[in-house]
């Protein structure tokens, strides 16, 4: 089966600037992939080339196997721009019809009410835009984006101005789309986020991938902690194959161990190795 997003060599410039360059990525079928960068990194452009909305200069993306921007690749993927805004007068019931009618999708009512219910919010169908919240807002921006039963979700910033219960809410249902075997490219600053939904993570600098592949594989070891009675103790070049070891010395030396953390690089700490002093 054809990877859900697959860019090889992608570059495009406009004019002198080099908006990407050379970059490779794919998004398998059922994953998650947190996409990160510095703004003018390039990660709106490879985003719209996807959608079809850009036509690259080099390399080539292909959704679920079509060139990106033909007919089935439109088909097969769904989109949440960063900055939206639907009709304040229009019910979430109209949202939906709207989207289904811009989608030629036939599904009707039974996939507004599905997908409603899918986002919790059954029981707004008939509730105007102008009176949401920002959090169902959102997620009505998803449930959109998810018209016609795409296999590719495209999110720019879906957490973005929510509050803890807002994001934890999309972050669940990110894990639900997941489980049904659609794939993600989650555009987000948020890191902490990120790290907590996404399988892999891909970083942008300058229009190249600068890094990618699993948080855990990215993170560097940064020592072990050892909480003894007189407090805790730090072992800055040791790491988890060297636990027992260390154990094994205290216990020996007659200390009381009340616990052992290994320590890792955060995400955060893996972005800012990799692009250096870039500011947003």
């Amino acid at each position: 089966m054809a990877a859900a997003l697959a860019v090889r060599g992608l570059g495009k410039r406009y004019g002198r600037v080099e908006a990407l360059r050379g970059v490779d990525l794919e998004v398998g079928e059922g994953e998650l992939v947190g996409l990160l960068g510095p703004n003018g990194a390039g990660k709106s452009t490879l985003v719209k080339i996807a959608c079809g909305l850009v036509r690259p200069t080099a390399g080539e993306a292909t959704v679920c196997g079509a060139p990106a921007g033909s007919a089935a690749a439109r088909a097969a993927l769904g989109y949440l721009a960063e900055l939206f805004r639907f009709p304040g007068w229009y019910t979430a019931d109209e949202v939906l019809a709207l989207h289904q009618r811009l989608g030629r999708s036939d599904r009707g009512a039974a996939e507004r009410r599905e997908l409603l219910d899918l986002v919790g919010l059954a029981d707004a169908a008939d509730r105007r835009v102008e009176a949401m919240s920002k959090g169902m807002s959102q997620r009505l921006g998803i449930a959109q984006a998810l018209v016609g039963r795409p296999r590719l979700l495209l999110l720019d910033e879906p957490t973005s101005a929510l509050d803890p219960v807002g994001r934890r809410t999309v972050r669940v249902l990110l894990e639900e789309l997941k489980a049904r075997g659609v794939a993600v490219l989650l555009n987000s600053h948020l890191l902490s986020e990120v790290e907590l939904v996404c399988d892999r993570v891909a970083i942008l600098l300058d229009g190249a991938l600068v890094a990618g592949g699993v948080t855990e594989e990215l993170a560097r070891p940064r020592g072990v902690e050892v909480d003894v009675d007189g407090g805790m103790r730090r072992y800055e070049h040791a790491g988890r194959a060297d636990v027992p070891g260390i154990v094994a010395r205290l216990i020996r030396d007659g200390e009381q161990v009340y616990g052992v953390r290994v320590l890792r690089s955060t995400l955060e700490e893996v972005y800012l190795d990799a692009v250096g002093g870039a500011t947003e």
